[in-house]
């Protein structure tokens, strides 16, 4: 791996580095666990909306509207900072991302809208352009148009989308089904927020750069068809607060313990060495601080591993549990669908609402 900024052969990045303009990237800007519970306590609760199907009540990946006996509307929205320098490739992280809520629910997104805010003065209009050339890009693979959005000038470079989406009510997927009995799978590897840390720190090799791109510009229209498996029980996407908080909200929402061997996730192929080397988001350290007191992990376990699991994932892949007897079956057929880093990752026991680390 190359370790030095200035190896003959660097990613190529603008004269201007996007990363250069944020304090934070990716999912990695998102509020810490524990700080969004605090603003979030005491809002005024949805249950008086008997159509609202899901709220904010789990902490789930989009609010769903039930319109009639066979329809239902998914909404969502997500946007952060740049966590690499080409803008197209900006604006297909960050669309790929908002469309996976869509997706996590079990729903078929229908159509979207921009989220933009810019530094005006310190980026070129053609930069601009090409982020939203790269959200509009992904929104084409997933069958849906950019209908319109929302542009302010900002501080730091913003993009994202609000997506719409539908389903069937039979076919919703929460995070807060999950069953003492019940497999665990993920269907993508960990190691975002340490590859977007060493990219950063310009010592990301080419061969890293574009496995950190194939990944989270990959869309998880796999959840769709899920949605209408009896078998999968709940579904999530690991986002910013790393596996083990969103391992942990599953937890909470059924009332569960998630047992996960720690060697069980699939890992991007030089994440390992570059946790060992340093190569750690604050996110991951502010997501262990939030929840870690929930979390039980092997005495000996070395802080480079626990760092995996905490790393935050920008477009990460979606977290099922699933009844055990048709794990090996639903595994293969993610896998066969274009997701071969999907693994079964551990299993859901009777107990209270944590996550055990084994070692």
């Amino acid at each position: 791996m190359s370790s030095r900024p200035d190896d003959p052969d660097p990613v190529a990045v603008p004269p201007v580095r996007l990363t250069s303009l944020a304090h934070g990237g990716g999912c990695g800007c998102k509020l810490a666990p524990a700080v969004l519970q605090e603003l979030l306590a005491g809002q005024p609760a949805a249950a008086p909306f008997r159509q609202l199907l899901v709220g904010t009540e789990t902490g789930d990946d989009a609010a769903v509207w039930q319109l009639d006996d066979d329809r239902c509307v998914i909404a969502t929205t997500d946007f952060f900072m740049p966590v690499v320098d080409d803008p197209r490739d900006f604006g297909r992280i960050a669309a790929t991302n908002a469309i996976s809520d869509v997706y996590a629910m079990g729903g078929h997104p229908i159509f979207a809208l921009a989220i933009l805010g810019m530094p005006l003065g310190k980026l070129p209009a053609e930069t601009v352009r090409q982020i939203l050339a790269g959200g509009a890009s992904i929104c084409g693979e997933a069958g849906i148009p950019v209908a319109g959005g929302h542009s302010i000038d900002a501080p730091e470079p913003i993009y994202g989308l609000a997506v719409i989406g539908t389903c069937r009510p039979a076919e919703l997927r929460r995070n807060s089904g999950a069953r003492p009995g019940d497999a665990l799978i993920l269907t993508k590897a960990l190691g975002v927020g340490i590859y977007s840390a060493a990219f950063k720190k310009q010592v990301l090799p080419p061969e890293g750069y574009a496995e950190l791109i194939a990944s989270t510009t990959q869309l998880n229209r796999i959840g769709a068809e899920l949605g209408r498996e009896e078998a999968v029980h709940a579904v999530t996407d690991v986002t910013g607060f790393g596996l083990l908080g969103h391992a942990l909200e599953m937890a909470r929402g059924a009332g569960v313990t998630l047992a996960i061997p720690g060697d069980a996730p699939a890992l991007f192929a030089q994440a390992g060495m570059l946790a060992r080397d340093g190569f750690v988001t604050g996110a991951s350290h502010r997501n262990w601080a939030s929840y870690g007191a929930e979390v039980a992990l092997p005495p000996d376990m070395p802080d480079w591993r626990r760092h995996l699991l905490t790393d935050p994932q920008t477009s990460g892949g979606l977290l099922i549990a699933c009844a055990a007897d048709r794990a090996d079956a639903l595994l293969a057929r993610i896998v066969a669908a274009g997701y071969p880093a999907a693994r079964r990752i551990g299993v859901v026991e009777a107990g209270p609402a944590s996550v055990r680390i084994e070692g």
